[in-house]
């Protein structure tokens, strides 16, 4: 098969929906793959263009099988690295598989079990601020508490209300500036001439230099946190030097970035689903509770929850944070008769992996049993909430533990409701939910 063989949408088609694709291109997707199959060619300019594919043999090859061959896009690896600059997510090659390898140990379970009591303070800290009175937008409080979490267990107690806020704002200004360029690729030159570009760049060095001085500040105390920042000031590589300053910057942004993004988007789409499952909640209630007897510490707590945890499996099945995955091929390749000319942009779409009718069961509706214990293991050639292979978000440990403890503590104190019938979506880098109004009431 050459590359004008794949079944194709044309340049027109793209330009002519636009408008709704900046909105939300998922219905857009979702209708090609109706119409074209499970893997289709978007021209989405003169000489450019995009495979899609919500094949989940080719996404497991790509990411695994033969990952040597499949490099990130340059969405990642420039666009979104001249804002984070070059740390794991955004890095490739052997700069990082040296960076993978010095931090992997940071994020051992060993190593997190340090981090549980800190996770827990912020957590109740921030789940204390819940109005049981009216409606509220749950989608902030699980944004705030995923980002001090991440804070907290970086720096501890060291960092104030103010740098923290203005942390937040910056990572979440330069993802809305990105999503700008890679939605309306047209208007480049308008981004660069308009200053916008140059001012959400300029922002990120505030950032920088906010993060040095708390660096800065741990450095000279001599104080020891046990924290993750003593975890990666520690860190040596084989010739025994410790990350440059400007490399552990790197890798904190992108632990702000990727950290509290991804778990505030799944805590709150749980928090949607829960809310139209009191059944569900109530199972969760009485699982926390009963944990919370049994165990002494709160990762023998977590062990002890294994329901819970199915019900953010089946959440994340549902509403993937990371809801697309991008690479480049290397050299030319083939998979099931495809040929894949080298260099070619490929978006494996989670979102519609997730919800194939030929892989799940009523695709479309919230099953938690479907990972309940020794049921998991049989979608894992299917199921990619962390990404698949090499390259599996080195947090998902962190993030696991952060969840259940957040919705355990969530459930136990109180019932949800929602008087909304669907869940809203919001597409930007990652997939974001919109207008997650809820009612909570003290169990």
């Amino acid at each position: 098969m050459t590359k004008n063989s794949f079944p194709s949408v044309s340049m027109f088609r793209f330009f002519a929906n636009s408008v709704n694709i900046l909105k939300n291109p998922l219905p857009f997707h979702h209708e090609n793959f109706e119409k074209l199959g499970d893997t289709f060619e978007l021209n989405i300019g003169p000489g450019k263009s995009v495979i899609f594919s919500r094949d989940a043999g080719f996404a497991q090859y790509a990411l695994q099988k033969n990952q040597r061959n499949y490099k990130k896009s340059t969405i990642q690896t420039v666009d979104l690295a001249k804002y984070v600059g070059k740390g794991l997510l955004t890095s490739e090659g052997e700069h990082w598989r040296k960076q993978r390898k010095l931090i992997q140990p940071a994020f051992h379970k060993k190593q997190l079990m340090q981090l549980l009591d800190t996770i827990q303070a912020a957590i109740l800290t921030e789940l204390g601020k819940i109005d049981t009175e009216g409606s509220i937008d749950v989608f902030p409080i699980f944004n705030d508490l995923a980002f001090q979490t991440v804070v907290k267990s970086l720096f501890s107690s060291a960092v104030g209300e103010s740098e923290i806020s203005r942390l937040q704002f910056i990572t979440e200004a330069a993802q809305k500036m990105l999503v700008k360029e890679l939605r309306q690729p047209y208007l480049g030159w308008w981004f660069q001439l308009g200053g916008s570009i140059k001012h959400h760049v300029g922002l990120t060095q505030e950032a920088r230099e906010i993060l040095k001085t708390l660096v800065a500040k741990r450095k000279n105390s001599g104080v020891r946190e046990d924290d993750l920042l003593d975890m990666l000031l520690d860190a040596r590589y084989e010739d025994g030097n410790a990350m440059e300053e400007e490399q552990l910057i790197d890798e904190i942004l992108i632990l702000f970035t990727a950290g509290h993004e991804t778990t505030s988007n799944a805590l709150t789409f749980t928090a949607e689903l829960l809310a139209r499952d009191p059944e569900a909640q109530d199972k969760i209630a009485e699982e926390a509770a009963k944990a919370s007897q049994e165990t002494t510490g709160l990762f023998e707590f977590i062990q002890a929850c294994p329901y819970t945890k199915s019900v953010i499996e089946e959440s994340m099945r549902l509403y993937p944070p990371a809801y697309f995955i991008d690479r480049v091929n290397i050299e030319d390749d083939e998979f099931n008769g495809m040929f894949i000319p080298k260099g070619s942009n490929l978006l494996f779409s989670m979102h519609e992996i997730h919800r194939h009718p030929d892989l799940w069961e009523e695709p479309d509706r919230f099953m938690p049993e479907r990972f309940s214990e020794g049921n998991a293991q049989k979608h894992s050639s299917y199921y990619f909430p962390f990404g698949a292979g090499p390259r599996m978000c080195i947090g998902n440990n962190f993030a696991m533990y952060e969840m259940i403890l957040a919705i355990g503590a969530l459930i136990k104190k109180y019932k949800i409701s929602s008087e909304r019938e669907e869940i809203g979506i919001h597409p930007l880098i990652t997939l974001k939910p919109k207008d997650s109004i809820m009612q909570f009431k003290l169990r």
